[in-house]
């Protein structure tokens, strides 16, 4: 039996977690909700998070790139950029309101935006059947189980690009080593950012391992404007600056004393804060 026909390894936390989220699935309308009217999801697109469509499935060799947020969009942005000029279609999913207002503005012809179904059995399996993958190319550390189980069962090969696993992750993944393997057991390959990632994964049971680099500094820099960017320049004027980016809520006071700090050696230096969900 190839790799790829073998059925995927479940253990009991995996067969619990989805247990769970089938319990989860008539409450996660209320759910999707009510983190709209927060601004967490874009409430005309919810029936994408559920696992409905609002695009069709074009014809031809389809790759299925994820990522996060906006950092690992942009991570794949090149991927997709040269999937699409040699003529694949690149469906790019994120799970955030700002990294689809980011997709929307930068993707090429040829790619299509969807917000990631929640990890609930039903939605991943109308979101797999509608769109049937060709490949699918996870982006750092998504690793969740329904989606990758059923992209197994789908027989799409999956690949996780510009891996990475932090000190605090591997080391909880170390005391649970029969999950985390039998959840990178879907993975035919991992891409990882560093040998230090690479060998975490080939530690806890990934079976094809490659260190390949970052692929953000690949990435070229986000499109600015040029006359604000020129503005930008003449307020800096030279002075020292410190930018604080990707910041959530309440990092602004230890911005502020770094800041405070800073100025006893450079007393003109300016401070910019870029959130990283500005629209919180």
């Amino acid at each position: 039996m190839s790799d790829r026909n073998r059925p995927p390894r479940v253990t009991a936390p995996l067969a619990l977690y989805r247990q769970g989220l089938v319990a989860l699935g008539p409450f996660a309308r209320a759910l999707l909700r009510q983190r709209a009217s927060r601004g967490k999801e874009n409430m005309e697109r919810l029936g994408e998070r559920r696992g409905y469509a609002s695009a069709e499935r074009p014809d031809g060799p389809l790759v299925w790139l994820h990522g996060a947020s906006v950092g690992e969009f942009n991570a794949l942005l090149p991927l997709i950029q040269r999937l699409t000029a040699r003529g694949y279609w690149a469906l790019c999913t994120t799970g955030t309101v700002t990294s689809a207002a980011v997709a929307a503005r930068r993707l090429p012809d040829g790619a299509i935006h969807q917000f990631l179904p929640l990890d609930v059995p039903a939605y991943v399996d109308r979101f797999l059947a509608h769109w049937r993958p060709d490949l699918a190319l996870l982006a750092e550390s998504e690793i969740w189980p329904n989606l990758l189980r059923g992209a197994r069962t789908l027989g799409a090969p999956v690949v996780l690009v510009n891996g990475r696993m932090s000190e605090r992750s591997f080391a909880r993944w170390r005391r649970a080593r029969r999950t985390i393997g039998a959840l990178l057991d879907h993975f035919d390959l991992c891409l990882t950012q560093s040998d230090r990632d690479a060998a975490r994964f080939a530690d806890l049971g990934a079976s094809r391992v490659q260190c390949v680099g970052n692929l953000k500094f690949d990435a070229e820099p986000p499109p600015a404007d040029p006359a604000t960017l020129s503005q930008m320049r003449l307020s800096v004027n030279g002075r020292p600056v410190l930018v604080a980016a990707s910041t959530h809520p309440g990092d602004e006071a230890g911005v502020a004393r770094a800041h405070a700090v800073a100025r006893s050696h450079a007393p003109n230096l300016l401070t910019i804060l870029a959130p990283r969900h500005p629209e919180a």
